[in-house]
């Protein structure tokens, strides 16, 4: 460790502009302990790919005997600069990104790529020592919400109702194949330039990105290994921070327009709230940061993704009956209109923020999956029956509940139905 300046970087500012870094610059891995991959092993999914010589439950039987070496393996990986040839090839499955969708339109498929068990482990290694190094030097963005808690933004949307304000949420909520289309050398000019990233620690993210391959995989026919030029393995544990310090730019270029947002990996959230007369302001302001994030994509090679970016107006009901508004803002052609409701990380926001929308959706989907698990609960014992009911229905009224304090008693009564319903399921009474 010592003093940073961007000037002593080795490789060159990326061809866009980006917020120099001087401070304490991170050119060397620590060495990790036997009782720190021992950890780390124990916190992991014990989950075996085709690429591993053994099986994953084989290692960590005999992991007493195999753990001096592996950490060997760990520590002369991050000493050399080197990350392992023998990880650096992958399995690329394609995934339906949710049940509901379209089996037949390729679009509706995510490249997720199976690693070997031993690559993951190091590169958890990795990034507990990145994730040090970004938070002790205020490296990460105030407004990054990924990997980080007690971010969120419906926080700022209750102030500005309780202004009587009126807010409005751009959720872009996707990115075209975002994780495959980074560029390697942008990304590592950023990490030298912006994160102050150099010698071993930046040889050692060059080894882990240059030489990878990948081998895909479909019903059961596989391609030959073919070489991987841009982007970072979907399903790896590096790849979605990665993504995360590419994009931090945009910070800037959306401060600039005096908007609010909050980043979650590749979901990106901008707000901005002002008076009722001031509205068509900041929809001109919206639509000219919307354009400028458009542009910097470009750069970047990366696109949004229209069919999945929203547009909502949170105001009072008072307000609201004052308001006639239908207009729209183009995105690559595309028209994007302002939604009634929006669907925001898993939870259904509406105008007033009311939550009514998202309880009735969270009611249904619940009440769906309890006559599912009705046909074969007779045939389960107590303690599936009591996992069945907590994957699937008590996990739902519990996801983002806090959102829902001080709503109508009403509205909760309808979550608190639900959960009498699974108590009855689970102590089989009427």
């Amino acid at each position: 460790y010592g003093n940073f300046h961007p000037s002593q970087s080795r490789l060159t500012p990326p061809s866009v502009p980006d917020q120099p870094y001087c401070g304490t610059v991170w050119g060397a891995f620590q060495s990790v302990s036997e009782d720190e991959v021992k950890k780390i092993l124990n916190q992991s999914t014990i989950k075996t790919c085709e690429l591993d010589p053994l099986p994953a439950s084989f290692l960590t039987h005999c992991l007493d005997d195999l753990l001096p070496h592996l950490t060997s393996i760990i520590n002369d990986s991050l000493h050399s600069g080197l990350f392992p040839s023998a990880f650096t090839s992958a399995i690329v499955k394609p995934l339906l990104r949710k049940t509901t969708l379209n089996t037949e339109i390729l679009k509706n498929y995510g490249p997720v790529s199976n690693l070997s068990f031993l690559s993951k482990i190091l590169e958890k290694v990795v990034f507990r020592q990145l994730s040090s190094h970004l938070l002790t030097n205020i490296l990460f963005c105030s407004h990054q919400s990924a990997y980080r808690a007690g971010h969120s933004t419906v926080h700022d949307l209750f102030s500005a109702l309780d202004e009587d304000k009126v807010s409005l949420l751009d959720l872009v909520l996707d990115l075209s194949a975002a994780f495959g289309a980074i560029d390697h050398s942008i990304l590592l000019s950023r990490l030298s330039y912006s994160f102050a990233i150099s010698d071993t620690v930046l040889a050692w993210f060059t080894s882990y990105l240059i030489v990878r391959t990948q081998i895909n995989s479909v019903n059961g026919y596989k391609s030959l290994p073919a070489p991987i030029h841009y982007g970072v393995p979907q399903g790896s544990v590096l790849g979605p921070i990665l993504f995360v310090l590419y994009t931090q730019p945009l910070s800037k270029i959306i401060q600039h327009h005096s908007l609010y947002h909050h980043s979650f990996s590749d979901d990106n959230q901008l707000y901005i709230s002002a008076n009722l007369a001031q509205l068509q302001e900041i929809i001109r302001t919206s639509q000219s940061c919307i354009s400028d994030v458009q542009a910097w994509m470009h750069n970047n090679k990366l696109q949004l993704n229209p069919d999945k970016t929203e547009m909502i107006l949170i105001t009072s009901k008072h307000n609201q009956k004052s308001l006639s508004l239908p207009f729209s803002v183009d995105l690559n052609g595309t028209s994007i209109h302002l939604s009634s409701t929006v669907r925001n990380l898993g939870v259904t926001l509406d105008q007033n923020l009311s939550f009514q929308q998202h309880v009735s959706r969270t009611c249904q989907i619940c009440h769906f999956e309890l006559r599912i698990i009705n046909y074969i609960r007779h045939y389960l014992p107590q303690d599936a029956l009591k996992t069945l009911i907590s994957a699937f229905v008590l996990s739902r009224v519990d996801y983002c509940n806090s959102l829902l304090a001080g709503c109508p008693k009403q509205l909760i009564h309808k979550l608190l139905k639900v959960q009498n319903n699974a108590a009855r399921f689970i102590c089989r009474t009427p």
